[in-house]
């Protein structure tokens, strides 16, 4: 057996908002006095899904614990700077979101509107006319309702989030090692050690797999069957200067969003069925898709965007669930020492600290303490009872 180059009682593959966030919290957990690893492939996160997000926080989710998840990402974000100092900035802009329904999807946000606010979510149900005398530069044809987040809802700087989580846990003594995984040392449903593509072997007593849109790709190195994998997402960038500022983050039910960006917006369509999604070999962007099936939809919604100028885009990778659009959270049958935090789909930045949290209560305390995601665990796959988010962006 090769020599170790490295010992550490917790290796956390990736260093995305997942695994700084599993480093941040257990490195500040006062009953927890062992060492932490992060495994980075990319120190430069040059393509790492948190930093190509569009940075959104909203509680408009339809199952409780994502809720849940969410209202504690607030709580997080609010008080960054009792946690990180007075100069922790994510500049955090809660202009809230809002979500457009049709007749047939009323029943559903109104259903969901009422669970959120169960949750102390501020949360609002808007109709047609109170859509119209709120946000009178918007078309509402064809919608007869609106979610909309009157505070805690917004977006953020996400580079910015992941890094401080990830310096704040290099402070309290966690090592972050660059280099790429490539496979593992197991005995008898126990890892061993994290083996590297450069020949390193890092001893670890557990793992915890947060490699985002890669996550599949790790299970496979330990003969499990992770349904995560990449898709790939754009954001334009458009200039439009008579458009609202002021305006939420706003979706219609196909999934086109807009919202503000400094001096600019933002927006963005995934493929209209599954058969169009793109390749996931490179980060290039199409640039007709913005023209075909973008803009003609902004300028129907916000006349102003008839006159827009496109001025960048930018791809990204969801780390993407394919079985049910939710994030496994927790340990796995497999391995007596694996743990889960990935297949975010979409929302791993605004889940980012709860999950970090909820790993650090598993490994430290061997049960959940705050949030009881065990409905998120990898045995649901294994049973196929997928849950479903109803207000997926």
């Amino acid at each position: 057996m090769t020599r170790l180059d490295g010992q550490y009682d917790v290796v956390i593959v990736g260093g995305g908002i997942m695994g700084s966030s599993v480093a941040y919290f257990l490195t500040h957990e006062a009953a927890f006095t062992g060492t932490v690893a992060i495994i980075e492939r990319d120190l430069s996160f040059a393509e790492c899904s948190t930093g190509r997000s569009a940075g959104g926080l909203r509680q408009q989710f339809s199952t409780p614990e994502n809720i849940q998840m969410s209202l504690f990402g607030l709580e997080f974000i609010r008080g960054l700077k009792e946690r990180f100092g007075p100069d922790a900035d994510v500049s955090f802009r809660e202009q809230g979101y809002l979500m457009l329904a049709s007749d047939t999807g009323r029943d559903v946000l109104a259903e969901s509107v009422e669970l959120q606010r169960s949750y102390g979510a501020d949360i609002v149900l808007l109709d047609s006319d109170g859509l119209n005398k709120r946000f009178p530069w918007l078309n509402t044809e064809g919608y007869v309702a609106g979610a909309f987040g009157q505070s805690g809802e917004g977006w953020l700087d996400p580079f910015g989030l992941m890094t401080l989580l990830r310096k704040a846990a290099q402070a309290r003594g966690a090592t972050v090692i660059n280099g790429e995984v490539s496979g593992f040392d197991t005995t008898d449903g126990h890892i061993e050690a994290v083996l590297l593509a450069d020949g390193r072997r890092i001893g670890c007593g557990k793992v915890v797999n947060a490699a985002g849109a890669r996550a599949g790709k790790v299970g496979q190195m330990l003969g499990m069957d992770i349904p995560v994998g990449p898709r790939k997402r754009f954001v334009f960038v458009v200039d439009c200067p008579q458009a609202p500022h002021d305006a939420p983050l706003t979706i219609e039910p196909t999934g086109l969003y807009f919202r503000p960006e400094g001096h600019q917006f933002i927006t963005g369509l995934g493929p209209l069925s599954d058969d169009e999604e793109w390749e996931t070999d490179t980060l290039d962007v199409d640039h007709n898709w913005f023209e075909e099936q973008i803009w003609p939809r902004l300028a129907e919604r916000v006349k102003a965007f008839e006159t827009l100028k496109s001025t960048g885009a930018w791809a990204g990778y969801y780390d993407y669930n394919d079985f049910d659009q939710n994030a496994f959270v927790g340990t796995v049958p497999t391995y007596d020492n694996l743990y889960l935090a990935n297949g975010s789909s979409g929302h791993g930045l605004q889940h980012g600290p709860a999950s970090g949290r909820a790993i650090t209560e598993l490994i430290v305390h061997g049960a959940y303490q705050t949030i009881d995601l065990s409905r998120f665990s990898y045995e649901r796959y294994l049973r196929n009872e997928p849950i479903f988010e109803k207000n997926v962006v």
